[in-house]
């Protein structure tokens, strides 16, 4: 029995040493993580056709390109699970292209700002070195730098004109909107503060077209309707304080 008293204190010396050898990943309520990354958006795009001076020209559209940019988040604990996130970025430029009958065609590219505020659970305890997520919010677009390409605003201005050589100028403007944002995806930490993080997020989004044409005549205002429904993922390394 005195034997067995006396390998005690070894035993907790052991233990101490143990856990202090172990790396302190703990995620829990009053921790604040900055994460920069890349984003990936990737549109899930349609378009109506195009109405031009009220008048709908079939067989048009346009679609949407990819586009890759910076991101930096920024994340608070309230609980050990509950977390309230603010996603921001370098607004991507986005490139639109012709369908249908515009198709080759070029029509111009924007830059969409959207930054997003979303609420999410993390799964696991607050010491898990890996743990998954879900989240929900939402995120106010616009859009800014909008160009159109010179040859789309002459291909407008013969339909306008009624198919004579003509040389109109065209500006446009894409409205603003609110969208919601679902998300799901994975943090893994490293130590008590890197972290290197994964989420895809989908947003159901939709932008009108409004394009004013400068003619002799007063101006000729066009429209179509764009459905963008982006995919973005996010890849990130996070940094805890």
């Amino acid at each position: 029995m005195k034997k067995h008293f006396a390998m005690l204190p070894k035993v907790a010396a052991l233990t101490l040493l143990t856990m202090a050898a172990m790396p302190a990943i703990a995620q829990q309520a009053g921790d604040n993580i900055v994460g920069i990354g890349w984003f990936h958006l990737a549109p899930q795009d349609s378009s109506q056709n195009l109405v031009v001076g009220g008048q709908t020209v079939p067989n048009t559209g346009a679609s949407v390109g990819n586009a890759d940019t910076l991101g930096l988040q920024f994340s608070h604990f309230f609980t050990d699970n509950w977390v309230l996130s603010g996603d921001a970025g370098i607004p991507p430029k986005f490139k639109l292209d012709g369908e249908g009958s515009l198709q080759g065609l070029h029509i111009g590219s924007a830059k969409q700002w959207s930054p997003a505020l979303l609420v999410k659970y993390y799964f696991g305890d607050k010491n898990s070195q890996f743990r998954p997520f879900l989240g929900a919010g939402a995120t106010y677009v616009w859009y800014s730098d909008v160009k159109l390409d010179n040859t789309f605003q002459q291909t407008l201005s013969g339909k306008i004109s009624g198919g004579r050589t003509t040389a109109f100028t065209t500006s446009a403007d894409l409205s603003s909107s609110f969208a919601p944002v679902i998300s799901a995806g994975a943090s893994y930490n490293f130590d008590a503060h890197w972290s290197v993080g994964f989420s895809v997020s989908y947003i159901a989004l939709k932008t009108k077209a409004d394009l004013t044409t400068n003619t002799p005549a007063g101006p000729v205002h066009s429209t179509t309707k764009l459905t963008l429904d982006p995919i973005v993922s996010f890849l990130s390394v996070g940094y805890k304080f």
